[in-house]
């Protein structure tokens, strides 16, 4: 799983560097796919089918921009420009295990309210990095992480949550971004040996969401825009490795 995390991380590195005003999401999805090929890797969404879409998705990689909040699909025809945030979702399997994240970024100069966006999505990613360990309820991380968001002004999109990762991309359990009756009914404890995947989605406005006619694209019902971040973490024995990270 870290070679996997590894090869993810290579990939959404470049792909940072290269996202630039004028250059389409279907480029930006090439170069993955390319860099997944050199690697000896199979990536992950390319080809998945949702019981709301008639094709299956066409993309390496989930390409997402501003109100749109996830599954994004990358095309020749979508040319980022200034002022944007693009997020940009993607996986492999490598050897038989998977690994998965995802990154927001601003294309050239963005607004100072995107910029806070960004910045406090990825704020509550890195607190439950800081937070898992064994023995932990994930209800506490998850509270830490809704609170946080919701006193910045932001709200949690809750249609979506993470997930385990290993053989498979999606595997048990549900990691939810908020805590829920559902959550402190069935508390996830975390103990060593396990990989999850977590993935806040946090909006500018509200958390509510549509998904449009493509049965793939999920958008934030207001227009409003929308962050996401991922990392895959392994829980060790004294707190949490990052497996997705250089």
């Amino acid at each position: 799983m870290c070679k996997a995390g590894a090869v993810v991380a290579d990939v959404l590195l470049k792909l940072k560097e290269i996202a630039k005003s004028g250059v389409t999401t279907g480029y930006l999805d090439s170069v993955a796919s390319q860099m997944a090929a050199d690697a000896g890797a199979e990536t992950l969404f390319k080809g998945v089918r949702n019981p709301y879409a008639v094709d299956p998705f066409p993309g390496a990689i989930c390409a997402s921009i501003n109100e749109q909040v996830v599954h994004g699909i990358p095309s020749e025809r979508v040319k980022l420009k200034d002022g944007d945030i693009l997020s940009i979702d993607f996986g492999v399997r490598l050897d038989g295990y998977c690994g998965d994240a995802a990154i927001t970024i601003g294309i050239g100069e963005i607004s100072k309210a995107n910029r806070r966006l960004i910045e406090v999505t990825e704020h509550i990613l890195n607190i439950a990095i800081a937070e898992a360990k064994p023995g932990v309820k994930w209800s506490r991380i998850a509270r830490q992480m809704q609170d946080y968001t919701e006193s910045a002004g932001f709200s949690v999109v809750k249609d979506f949550v993470g997930h385990g990762i290993g053989r498979k991309m999606h595997e048990d359990p549900r990691v939810p971004n908020y805590v829920s009756d559902e959550l402190l009914k069935d508390d996830l404890v975390l103990a060593k040996g396990m990989v999850l995947a977590v993935e806040p989605m946090i909006n500018s406005g509200t958390g509510k969401v549509l998904t449009l006619e493509d049965g793939w694209t999920v958008v934030t019902k207001d227009g409003k825009c929308s962050a996401h971040v991922e990392h895959t973490i392994a829980i060790t024995e004294k707190g949490c490795e990052v497996l997705t990270i250089k």
